[in-house]
């Protein structure tokens, strides 16, 4: 009896330090992951006509970069509303690369930019390059959004929730 009451203590003591421990480990990974930014990767996109964009250069503007495919039935999709999302905000001081992937043919890119007049910079990444440095982008369409200080402040994978996103962009703009 006297050996169940002291092996029950010492469970209960054990179980109270690991659940410290838990705690503790939780709290440290919360605290790592909201207050690490990624920074954006140093990269120069180079447009539809060969202009060069280095990404340094869009310092002090809020950046979207949507990488996307003219194959890609969600990005077709959602590119209107990312030429509405643009249209809103550039005033405001929102900068908007969109990003062919590697495998989109440059003229089918071409034809697309000028048929539905996209009224932001359009750049190909025929290296596939700038995806690997925004973490190695495969699935389309993704979208990063990138604060004045050159941090990524949000990705998204798949088509975003317009009206989210633009509470994020009136806030990232007006800090």
């Amino acid at each position: 009896m006297q050996t169940d009451i002291a092996s029950s203590a010492t469970k209960r003591s054990l179980l109270k330090g690991l659940a410290a421990v838990l705690v503790l480990a939780i709290a440290g990974i919360g605290y790592f992951s909201f207050s690490t930014e990624q920074a954006a990767p140093n990269v120069t996109f180079t447009d539809l006509q060969g202009e060069k964009l280095a990404m340094q250069n869009l310092r002090g503007k809020v950046v979207m970069v949507n990488f996307w495919a003219t194959s890609c039935t969600t990005c077709i999709h959602e590119m209107p509303q990312m030429v509405e999302t643009y249209n809103k905000y550039k005033g405001k001081g929102l900068d908007f690369v969109a990003v062919a992937m590697s495998y989109d043919p440059p003229n089918y890119v071409l034809n697309y930019a000028q048929t539905r007049k996209l009224p932001f910079r359009v750049a190909l990444d025929v290296q596939g390059d700038l995806a690997k440095s925004f973490g190695d982008v495969k699935l389309t369409p993704t979208t990063f959004v990138i604060d004045k200080q050159g941090n990524i402040i949000k990705r998204y994978v798949g088509e975003p929730e317009f009206a989210e996103l633009h509470k994020l962009l009136d806030k990232a703009l007006a800090a």
